[in-house]
């Protein structure tokens, strides 16, 4: 161990309590033994540093720092220099604020255009999200602050998201949802991870050795520090005995005696605690060593612009009709749409960000070269008809050669703890969109969305350039991108679908009471609608640009595949190349073609450039679950060079050496997923899948410590019937407005257990415990535990707090 010589000056109980925050964002210092505490902030797409008494939701305000895009947005840029440059902006930010550990990136992969966290993810890929994490990884670890990816792993959906199991097969686990992370580990260098809410195959990920030790640690030589997410530990014990090194926040002294205890019974050695304390040592005292060179401000001006130049590069020209973009010099515009006036530029949730500068289209298109003949709200942001709105929106259309029309999900449509529950822009949106196209055709819809939606509307626009959520300097990178000043070369980093019901979880998002089955394996997004040959209205890896590109000679041979792209345009601009492979003649299953690198490459007018993208280790692999580690099947592959997933541009065949005659599967045992028709696949064959039966996954008449809140709707007790309308009613309420409120969409999805993680000590789990006798109609007995408890917890905890202070 690095820090043997301190651990042994530790006393037990010191070493106890060292694994469980002391704050809501800090770690316990031990000031007789010269350890000091690091703070840690959520930062995925700026830095949460709360002013005062810290919230895990952000109900307490903010210090200012940028907002950049979100994941969403910075995926479609393709880009890993740009996402270096801005993991760079972030831990400088970081730093000056005081701020040690960097709660992201968040690279969950987008299996369902409804999980309402997508904004805060990067791709339906894992190669891509994993290539884009790194960077960022990269950018701000080189600053002296830990980057935190999350959330390890597979946390696809929000609801009841700290009570759900997720059910899937090993090479799905390995192949779709930990690749990403694997890369982050492994190229980008994370000193620090994030453990899920959820349970993997029956074990809470935070407790989960296969994922923590044989992977992580053993497989992947990862070295860093492994984080609960916030009040997702489950059992203190067994999560050490994982390895996981932080339990946060602050769940107070009752996690401590129960290490106590676990030493003491045996469940616990003394060499798994000192382990777990020497990770936790090892990275406070690197952190607190590196705040001594960390400057204590930053340029505003110099990130707001990297902000601006990061929207621009992300954005996405989708649509582009008789080439009406770029708009021209002079040309007279009508600028309708409540986002023009307050833009959509973040997610809600735990990554809200409070801006330096926020820009409104309304405000700085004055600084452009158009004439601008007025701007209307033209519709309620809550929803709901307006018609004085309506009308004076429609009147400024028909005065205007161009309307720039800028709509998409509010804030309601997407947001941590709750999922989307369709796909549709609010309808009074498309509804005034439907009616401007009557008096105008000239229609360039500027969109702004964390999540993919569907475009039944799409003939309404000339254009549609999407800028997904872009952070405080949107505004302007949009009106760049609209007249001209810069060349769109964004591409889509998710597929978007015709309608949901096309989608290959359809039938199985969000889960169904306690599992959350993954039959459709493998084939999520475009690895789907490719391999079922499903028509979709957007492909992935697509965009728009005001040039076009030409493709030529394309050589391979073992180290990669090399070959030429020209700009044949009239403009500079930049395309993505997108390597895909295949494999025609299969013998174990997988979908039609795979993404397996890319190069973002600029060109001025005329200009061609020879390029390479190599081969590496994920190139041909996969996992064999029957060797139980990855292979190659040999044979020949297809290697595909395109623009897109649809549009190949270059094919050659590679011939691939094998490294196992083993294979895992029969093609007549495994039928949907041999053809990739996934959206029904039966008990049966999912449990051919998986190697072992479907686990129960039905809630029982009793309630346990780890089911949700909001399951007491079923409650036997009529108090926590009566608690679960309260707090329904208050959901409800808060929707209404137009604004989730954050605070009880977390109280309504978390366990029982979670109150006594999240209340700074205040509530023990024998509490918990008696809670759930009240819930499950024991009143009597229920409030005797926690009455009991309350004083039993609060004796322990000044007891133990004396011991540490050595009295």
């Amino acid at each position: 161990m690095k820090h043997q010589d301190l651990i042994d000056k530790m006393t037990l109980a010191e070493k106890a309590a060292f694994l469980s925050g002391k704050s809501e964002w800090e770690t316990r210092d031990f000031k007789r033994l010269g350890i000091p505490s690091i703070f840690c902030s959520d930062g995925p797409h700026g830095i949460r540093k709360q002013d005062g008494a810290g919230d895990h939701l952000g109900l307490n305000a903010s210090l200012p720092s940028t907002c950049f895009p979100t994941a969403a947005a910075v995926a479609n840029s393709w880009d890993e220099e740009l996402g270096q440059e801005l993991g760079d902006a972030l831990g400088e930010e970081a730093g000056s604020l005081g701020v040690n550990v960097l709660l992201g990136p968040g690279l969950n992969i987008k299996r369902s255009p409804l999980c309402g966290r997508n904004f805060e993810y990067y791709s339906e890929d894992p190669y891509l999200a994993g290539k884009m994490a790194a960077s960022y990884i990269r950018g701000i670890q080189k600053r002296g602050v830990y980057a935190c990816p999350k959330h390890f792993a597979v946390n696809s959906q929000e609801l009841r998201r700290m009570a759900m199991n997720s059910v899937l097969d090993e090479r799905t686990l390995r192949e779709i949802y930990l690749t990403g992370f694997e890369i982050a580990v492994k190229e980008g260098g994370a000193k620090a991870i994030m453990t899920s809410y959820n349970e993997v195959n029956g074990t809470y990920a935070n407790e989960n050795t296969h994922l923590l030790k044989d992977i992580l640690r053993d497989e992947w030589g990862f070295d860093g520090i492994v984080i609960t997410d916030w009040g997702g530990s489950n059992s203190h014990t067994r999560g050490v005995l994982a390895g996981s090194d932080l339990e946060m926040p602050t769940p107070g002294l009752d996690s401590a005696r129960e290490i106590l205890q676990s030493i003491k019974d045996g469940t616990l050695k003394m060499e798994e605690l000192d382990s777990c304390v020497d990770h936790l040592l090892d990275a406070v005292l690197t952190l607190s060593e590196n705040t001594e060179t960390m400057k204590r401000s930053f340029s505003e001006t110099a990130h707001h612009g990297l902000a601006r130049r990061a929207a621009s590069e992300s954005a996405v020209l989708l649509k582009n009709t008789d080439q009406i973009l770029p708009l021209a010099a002079k040309s007279k515009v009508a600028v309708i749409g409540d986002f023009a006036f307050a833009p959509r530029y973040q997610g809600a949730g735990s990554s809200v960000v409070n801006a330096t500068f926020v820009e409104t289209t309304e405000r700085i298109i004055q600084n452009y070269d158009l004439q601008v003949t007025g701007c209307s709200r033209g519709y309620q942001r809550t929803g709901g008809e307006d018609a004085a709105l309506k009308k004076e929106a429609l009147d400024l259309a028909g005065k205007a050669d161009v309307v720039l029309y800028y709509f998409g999900l509010d804030e309601l449509s997407e947001s941590e703890g709750m999922d989307r529950t369709h796909m549709r822009i609010p309808q009074n949106q498309i509804d005034l969109l439907e009616a401007l196209v009557q008096v105008n055709p000239n229609i360039v819809g500027v969109v702004s969305a964390g999540a993919s939606f569907e475009m039944p509307w799409h003939y309404c626009c000339k254009a549609i350039l999407h800028g997904f959520l872009t952070g405080q300097a949107g505004a302007s990178a949009m009106l760049d991108i609209l007249t001209g000043k810069v060349n769109p070369s964004g591409r889509l980093s998710e597929t978007y679908p015709v309608k949901y019901e096309d989608t290959p979880a359809f039938r199985n998002f969000p889960g169904t009471e306690r599992n959350s089955e993954y039959r459709e394996g493998l084939f999520i997004g475009y690895r789907y609608y490719d391999t079922a040959k499903v028509r979709v209205q957007y492909p992935f890896g697509y965009g728009l640009s005001y040039t076009t590109f030409e493709y030529s000679d394309l050589k391979t041979d073992e180290w990669g595949a090399t070959f030429t792209i020209k700009n044949t345009g009239a403009r500079d601009g930049a395309e993505v190349a997108q390597l895909y492979v295949s494999k025609p003649d299969k013998e174990v299953f997988r979908p039609v073609k795979e993404l397996k690198g890319f190069r973002k490459v600029f060109l001025k007018a005329g200009e061609s450039k020879e390029v390479t993208i190599p081969f590496d280790d994920k190139t041909f692999r996969y996992w064999n679950v029957l060797t139980n580690q990855w292979e190659i099947e040999g044979g020949t592959y297809q290697i595909m060079i395109g623009a897109c997933v649809a549009d190949i541009r270059l094919t050659a065949d590679v011939q691939i050496e094998g490294s196992t005659d083993f294979f895992p599967y029969k093609k007549e045992t495994l039928p949907s997923y041999y053809s990739g028709l996934v959206q029904q696949v039966n008990d049966k064959e999912f449990e051919t899948l998986l190697g072992h039966p479907v686990p129960d996954g039905k809630w029982t008449g009793e309630l346990g410590v780890n089911d949700a809140i909001c399951q007491m709707y079923y409650a036997k007790s009529g108090l926590a019937r009566l608690i679960y309308r309260v707090l329904t009613h208050l959901k409800k309420k808060s929707e209404a407005k137009g604004k989730p409120d954050l605070n009880i969409l977390f109280i309504y999805n978390m366990p029982f257990r979670g109150i006594a993680k999240m209340t700074a000590g205040a509530v023990s789990m024998d509490m918990a415990y008696g809670m759930v006798e009240v819930v499950n109609g024991h009143f009597f007995k229920g409030m005797k535990k926690i009455i009991g408890g309350f004083f039993a917890n609060s004796k322990a905890n000044k007891a133990y707090e004396s011991k540490l202070a050595g009295k």
